[in-house]
C-alpha cells in the first residue's frame, strides 16, 4: 500500500506534537485558498508528478496528505508510495476536519 491511514484527530496530534512533517493538500488552488489547515504545501493532483521533487525532495519525511472528501489523497498516497516516500500518512478530506482552517482574505 505504501501509505497509512490515520483518522483526523491523529494528524493533527502529530501537527501539535512537533514532530517535522509536510502537510500537503491535494485541492485546487482555488479549494485551497478557500480554507486549509495552517502550513499546508498545495500540490493539486494533477501536478503531484511533477512538483513532488522540488517540493517533497525528502523521500522520508513524514508526510500528511488531505483533500477535500479524501479520494484525491487517497490516489496521490498511492502515487507518492510508488515514487518511493517512505512515510506517508492520509487523514482523508477537510470536510472531516474538526478544527480551525485558515482562509484566504477574499473568503472571509
Amino acid at each position: 500500500m505504501g501509505y497509512r491511514t490515520i483518522s483526523p484527530q491523529q494528524a493533527k496530534k502529530i501537527m501539535d506534537s512537533g514532530t517535522p512533517c509536510t502537510i500537503l493538500d491535494v485541492r485546487s488552488q482555488i479549494e485551497y485558498r478557500s480554507g486549509h489547515i495552517k502550513n499546508a504545501v498545495n500540490i493539486p493532483v494533477g501536478h503531484v508528478d511533477s512538483k513532488a521533487a522540488s517540493q517533497l525532495p525528502d523521500k522520508s519525511a513524514k508526510i500528511l496528505v488531505y483533500c477535500q472528501s479524501g479520494a484525491r489523497a487517497a490516489m496521490v498516497s498511492r502515487i507518492l508510495g510508488d515514487m518511493g516516500y517512505t512515510d506517508i500518512e492520509f487523514f482523508g478530506g477537510i470536510n472531516d476536519w474538526p478544527y480551525e482552517v485558515e482562509k484566504n482574505a477574499l473568503f472571509r
